[in-house]
Formats: structure tokens, C-alpha cells, sequence
């Protein structure tokens, strides 16, 4: 089923500095935005330098690609006794220098620092524990996720790879690409991945060292 409406991605602009007791980065930063700024329960809430991006709750259909991408983690926890990798799901991702804070759909790290952020209740994960973001494109916001044509500041692509992420999994499920790319070897001071691998849905994703996991995307479709 199309996601529909429900899934359009609204942005709010502020420009007045003295409207807030802080920066709307830094009320994002600490959780908060939400008592100066009320949106929807469940709505995905994102702040890109004085700028609020909320984006509706995902839907099952969305999700269920995440699951998918935890149970291949799992799969190699069991495999692997040394397998070094966590994840997180639906928890903010600070960018490192920037007034930029995104919630991706599904964050890679090492278990160790993810246990850290757990033990001290860290309000949000950096992008320098992140070694790899994962997001599923909607209808709504695809652009905003996609590699674009020039540089943009509210772009996901330019941003994870001017802040050093190593890998950027991307998975497009636009019915006229249905394709899923793995971006790597990211170049801060042109905020792009210079490197790209790709796989069709229904392939399975064979993610390199130092990942070194599988996908299996036998269930994966396009929205319609």
C-alpha cells in the first residue's frame, strides 16, 4: 500500500534568536525542543541550523526494513563470538561542528560505545560513534536522503559525509530504482562519499570489512 499523505515531511523556520531561551539545535541537543515547540506523539523531529524538520511516524511497511537490517546484525552476533557491532533505532544523531541533528532510521556502532551511551543515559548519539547510518526513503523526503546534484545543507548524503561517517547505507525504495547503496569513504571538506556499491532489491547485501555482515533483501519492495 502507498504511504500516503501522513508521510510529507514539514519544515518549520525560526529565525528569531530572542524567540528561545537557547539555540533550537541545542534545545534539540537536550531534549528540549518539545517544551517550547509541542509536535505530534511519535513525530520524527529533526533541526537543521534554526530550522525544525518533523516527519511523521514511520509505518510498519517502513520499519519492517529495519528489522530486517537488526536481525542480519543479530544473525552475525550469533555466527561471529567477536562480532564487534551494535545498533541503535530511532534515537538523535548529533553532528559533530555543525548546528545539524538527524534521527536516522537505524544507527551502527560498536558495542562497546553503545553500551556507553546506554550506562551514562546520553540524550543523543555523535556522528563520531556512528560507523554506519541507514535511511529508507518515503515518498515524502527522498531527496532529502538521495545523493543530490549540487551541495545542499539540508541534504543527508552531504552532511553524514562532511562529518566523517564512514558508511552510509541507503536504501531507495522508489519503484523506479529499488536499490539499495552503500556510500563509503567520506570526504569532509567536500561534504561527499567518494566511493559507492550497490545491490538490487531482492540481492543480498555482502556489507565489507570492517561491517563485514549480510542483508538478506529476499522481502524487500518498492513502495506503489
Amino acid at each position: 500500500m502507498r504511504e500516503e499523505s501522513p508521510n510529507v515531511t514539514v519544515t518549520l523556520h525560526y529565525r528569531d534568536p530572542e524567540a528561545f531561551p537557547d539555540t533550537l539545535f541545542n534545545l534539540w541537543a537536550n531534549d528540549r525542543l518539545d517544551d517550547f515547540f509541542p509536535v505530534p506523539e511519535g513525530s520524527k523531529v529533526e533541526v537543521v541550523e534554526g530550522e525544525i524538520i518533523v516527519s511523521p511516524a514511520a509505518p510498519p511497511e517502513h520499519n519492517g526494513f529495519v528489522a530486517d537490517i537488526i536481525d542480519s546484525l543479530g544473525d552475525a552476533r550469533r555466527d561471529q563470538p567477536d562480532f564487534p557491532w551494535g545498533y541503535d533505532v530511532g534515537s538523535g544523531l548529533v553532528l559533530v561542528g555543525t548546528e545539524k541533528g538527524f534521527v536516522p532510521d537505524l544507527t551502527v556502532l560498536d558495542r562497546q560505545a553503545a553500551l556507553s551511551v546506554r550506562r551514562t543515559r546520553a540524550k543523543k548519539l555523535v556522528s563520531d560513534e556512528a560507523e554506519m547510518v541507514v535511511e529508507i526513503t518515503s515518498p515524502g523526503n527522498a531527496d532529502t536522503d538521495r545523493r543530490p546534484r549540487t551541495r545542499r545543507n539540508d541534504n543527508k548524503w552531504n552532511s553524514y559525509a562532511a562529518s566523517g561517517i564512514p558508511y552510509y547505507l541507503l536504501v531507495d525504495r522508489d519503484p523506479k530504482v529499488a536499490r539499495v547503496f552503500l556510500y563509503s569513504i567520506p570526504d569532509e571538506a567536500t561534504a561527499a562519499y567518494l566511493h559507492e556499491d550497490s545491490w538490487a532489491f531482492g540481492e543480498t547485501i555482502r556489507l565489507p570489512e570492517p561491517l563485514d555482515f549480510e542483508i538478506d533483501t529476499e522481502l524487500w519492495e518498492p513502495w506503489e
